[in-house]
Parts: C-alpha cells; structure tokens; sequence
C-alpha cells in the first residue's frame, strides 16, 4: 500500500515538474500575444466613469474566464479529433481583429465629436449600464478571439506530452492570461487613484518626503490621459498586429509573398489590407440606401 503511494506521488511530481518546463516554455511563446491582449483590453476598459471601471474591468474578467472555459476544451477536441478546423478557425479570428483595427484607423482620419463617459450624459441609470453593456461585450468578444490564438500557441508547444501535461499547462497558461492581463488593466485604470493617494498622504509626511509624493501623485494624475490616448494607438496597433499576423504565419502564399518586409511590417500590412477590404464589403451593410450619414 504505501509502495502504491509513493508510486503515485512520483508520478504526480513528475508530471508537475514536467508541466512546470513546458509552462515556461509556452509562456514565452505567448508572450507577444499577452502583451498585445493587455494592450488591446486596457483600451477597451477605458472611456466610463472613476465609480464604474472597477466594476466594468471585473465584468470583462468573468467575460474572459468564461471564454477559457469554452475554449479549452475545444481546443483539446479540435487538437484529438479535427486539428484541420484550428487554422480556418484561427483565420475568422483574425479577419475579424484586422476589421476592428481597421475601423479604428478610419476614425482617426475621420475624427468625430469626443463621446462623453457615460456617466457625464443626461441619461438615466438604465441606459448608461446599458451603454456599458455594450462595450463591455465588445471586450469580451475581442477577448474570446485573442484567448483562441494564445490558447493555441500554448497547446501547439506541448502537443506530443500527455494529455495530462496539455490539460495542465494549458490551463495555467489561459488562467495566467486572465489574471496577469486583468489585473494589470485594473491598475492601469486606478492610476487617478493612486495619485491623488499620493497628494493625500504627502500631506502627513516628514517635509523631506511631502514633495516627492506629491510630484509623484500630480504626475500619476497628470500622465492617466496620455496613458489611455497611447493604449488606444498600442491597442489599435496590437489588433492589426495580431489579426495579421494569423494571416502571414497560416497562410504559406502570403508569408513568401511579404517575406522580403522587415519583422512586424507584413503583419501590419496584412491586418490593415484585410481590415480595409472587410470595411469595404461590409459598408453597404452599415447605411442603407437614402440614409442620412452618422
């Protein structure tokens, strides 16, 4: 009885230490992928109200935890059963990322009047949770495409382990996704906060220290703005980026085609060119015939 145990003990411990190797192994494939995920999600998570964006930021985070739960297990399906569906499914992905940076690239030469955060319109509380809720479903659909490529990266570096150690190192990767790129997002948004915390507890200190703390809390406040308006470009960047770039890597054709371009030049090109001609096809669909433009 107590050989049985320690036989599975090892086998326990060498199955963690072989999903610890291949952890790290995956992460750092996915790295890129995560910095464009935090990227892209801190810009969706900016634009509501100092009261609304904790609230809104751990809305996107359940948004996305639930996505992994979809995912991973069809991943592991697809993986066993139809590995030939992971790349078309790969490319809708990534169409639909190149689209949405592509828009936001329109915008930028078509500016509109700002949009005030919700909480500064003459609505009721209704319709600005309802607001909300639409941008928040836009995060997490643009999650659920991002969580696909990280989550298949991840499984393509473990793919001849066990199906414990895939499970395993996979799930790690995806729950670290989450947590690291939400709670990063979470700060991000406070950075107000912590500032005027900052200019706050200056007050109470020794004088050598009050002026370190309150410049450091003014430029925390200060640098917020420039913080969102750089993650709205890094974000739009990112989706072009990564929808791309799912392009040139799955599609043979087009990664001899653009080979000869300097790193991330055919990627960006390959997102912006998708994006433009999806824009383009789907304009009709955005105006009917005699209407009146936005």
């Amino acid at each position: 009885m107590a050989s049985g145990l320690l036989m599975i003990l090892d086998d326990i411990a060498a199955l963690l230490d072989d999903a610890a190797v291949m952890s790290k192994v995956a992460a750092k494939k996915t790295a890129a992928i995560l910095g464009d995920d935090l990227a892209v999600n801190a810009e969706k998570a900016t634009g509501f109200s100092a009261s609304r964006e904790l609230p809104v930021v751990w809305a996107i985070t359940k948004g996305s935890l639930v996505n992994k739960l979809i995912i991973l297990p069809l991943a592991f399906l697809l993986s066993a059963y139809l590995p030939g569906l992971i790349v078309p499914i790969l490319l809708v992905g990534g169409a639909y990322l190149s689209y949405e940076g592509a828009e936001k690239v329109v915008e930028w030469f078509r500016p509109r009047p700002a949009t005030p955060i919700a909480a500064q319109l003459p609505l009721e509380r209704e319709e600005i949770l309802k607001r909300e809720a639409a941008k928040i479903r836009s995060a997490i659909r643009t999650d659920f495409i991002l969580s696909i490529e990280i989550i298949v990266i991840a499984l393509g570096t473990v793919l001849n382990a066990s199906l414990a150690v895939q499970v395993l190192v996979v799930s790690l990767i995806a729950l670290a996704a989450t947590v690291g790129v939400y709670g990063a997002v979470a700060l991000l948004v406070r950075m107000d906060d912590a500032g005027f915390y900052l200019m706050q507890r200056s007050r109470q200190q020794p004088a050598w220290l009050e002026a370190p703390l309150r410049l450091g809390g003014q430029g925390l406040v200060a640098a917020l703005p420039w913080v969102i308006r750089l993650l709205g470009v890094v974000g739009t960047l990112a989706m072009l980026l990564v929808g791309g770039g799912l392009f040139v890597h799955n599609i043979e054709a087009l990664h001899h085609a653009l080979a000869i371009l300097p790193s991330l030049l055919p990627e960006l090109l390959s997102g912006l060119g998708i994006g433009a001609l999806l824009l383009l096809l789907t304009h009709p669909l955005h105006r009917r015939p005699g209407a009146h433009p936005d």
